[in-house]
């Protein structure tokens, strides 16, 4: 893929650019090198004080800014103005926190350990390099970005190649910041060049959050150069719904989930599991809420849902509804995409899934909702589970039992209960199975690229 910003809107290429040379990314990591060694002395106060200008950057720049996000992969305006707002807020979170999050972890009698003195210490580990996608271009990275630089790493920032302005825009805002020179930079380079970079003896770990198959390739290099590595991979999130649920609510969040950023979102929902009890009443009111999203210009307000961001994005949607369909299942709203220019797909809902259709085990990446109806919980749970991801879930029901034995047996990194899944910056956030490894966020994820050394002192 070439390094471009393409409207979704209508397929025009606005702007391209040149991928760095070897020698220009020789020189970003000779700067990220030397930048690690004196950044990691800096106090948690002056990474703080930075943290924040950044976090009120954004707060100026919103509406510039959401509009290059649309205007690079088509969100609607207004969720990507959420999004700077999230971010702005991990910035605070971090800010406010890190010094916290990273003070000596002591043992509790020293004595025990024969010592006056013992204690875990957390020091920055140096030069990380994230790997990121397309389609929450500001909120990804700066999830990485966000803990990276207030635990004292410097970041490298390769970022997917249809949102190079964005890309380009998060080296500028921490520079902007005040943040030391080249403590982050973004590397417009393709996939190609990654391997040898993750392979540097500069680059200390990498972070990717992507498709499953990045994962295995980023995964197989960093193991093979002995570095730590964090994967957030796909999802294909049960969403269940008990007879005890608020339906209704439970209808809005599901289509407010499966539609969110164009539905392609790797923690929407995207398998709709029923109770036989509550399915047709359930059905009635999710059908009328997808049904009455408005498709249009991303830019407007009034939009719910816009283009998604690529070609081959919608061609791959197109191709597991077509599967579907031609083995059984049911549209029973959308499902055909609409002329003209443009990679435009309507919300969709699907019924009458099989195991024999490719959307049963592969990741819908687009705003189509698979249908599934079940007789009782534990035919739920094993549906829920039926699958290799592993990254969020939702379950529906106002009966604590229940709740419990959802939190127990859905296999996946974080469950919701009666709420939509999504992340924050005071919660870990990451998946089991071929969802990835490893957290983000939170304490965990400030951890995640830190040196816990043990220091004793007779």
């Amino acid at each position: 893929m070439a390094i471009a910003t393409t409207d979704p809107r209508t397929g025009e290429v606005l702007r391209t650019f040149d991928e760095l040379t070897d020698e220009q990314v020789e020189d970003r990591l000779a700067r990220a090198d030397r930048a690690a060694r004196t950044y990691r002395l800096t106090s948690h106060e002056e990474r703080a004080g930075w943290l924040r200008a950044a976090a009120d950057i954004l707060d100026k720049r919103t509406d510039e800014i959401a509009g290059l996000m649309t205007l690079e992969m088509g969100k609607t305006k207004k969720s990507a103005a959420a999004e700077i707002g999230k971010c702005a807020a991990v910035l605070r979170y971090y800010a406010d926190r890190a010094a916290d999050l990273l003070a000596d972890s002591p043992v509790e009698d020293a004595s025990t350990v024969n010592a006056s003195q013992a204690y875990t210490r957390w020091l920055p580990i140096g030069v990380v390099l994230a790997i990121m996608p397309w389609n929450f271009p500001l909120w990804q990275a700066m999830r990485f970005a966000a803990p990276a630089l207030a635990a004292g790493n410097v970041g490298l920032l390769k970022h997917a190649s249809n949102v190079p302005q964005t890309a380009l825009f998060m080296e500028e805002l921490f520079r902007e910041a005040g943040f030391p020179d080249d403590v982050f930079q973004t590397l417009l380079v393709g996939s190609s060049k990654i391997e040898a970079i993750i392979r540097d003896d500069r680059v200390a770990a990498a972070t990717l959050t992507g498709s499953e198959g990045a994962g295995v390739a980023v995964g197989r290099t960093a193991g093979e150069s002995l570095k730590k590595v964090v994967l957030e991979l796909g999802g294909s999130d049960a969403f269940v719904v008990m007879p005890s649920a608020d339906l209704e609510r439970a209808a809005q969040v599901a289509t407010t989930s499966r539609t969110q950023n164009n539905g392609q979102s790797c923690i929407s929902a995207k398998r709709f599991i029923v109770h036989s009890d509550v399915y047709d009443e359930f059905m009635e009111h999710f059908t009328a809420k997808m049904s009455a999203l408005t498709v249009g210009d991303p830019m407007e307000e009034g939009t719910d849902v816009g283009p998604l961001a690529t070609e081959q994005g919608r061609e791959d949607v197109e191709e597991l509804v077509k599967d579907a369909t031609d083995k059984g299942a049911t549209v029973v709203v959308g499902g055909t995409r609409p002329e003209g220019d443009g990679w435009w797909y309507p919300p969709t809902i699907l019924t009458g899934i099989t195991e024999e259709m490719d959307v049963f085990s592969e990741e819908l990446f687009g705003p189509v909702a698979l249908v599934f109806r079940v007789d009782d919980l534990d035919e739920a749970i094993e549906l829920a589970n039926a699958t290799r991801f592993g990254l969020g879930s939702n379950a529906w029901t106002n009966d604590v039992e229940e709740q419990e034995r959802f939190i127990r047996d859905l296999a996946a990194g974080q469950t919701f209960i009666n709420g939509m899944t999504a992340s924050f910056p005071a919660l870990p956030f990451g998946g089991v199975k071929a969802s990835g490894h490893g957290r983000e966020l939170a304490e965990l994820g400030i951890k995640e690229f830190m040196n816990g050394k043990t220091v004793w002192v007779a």
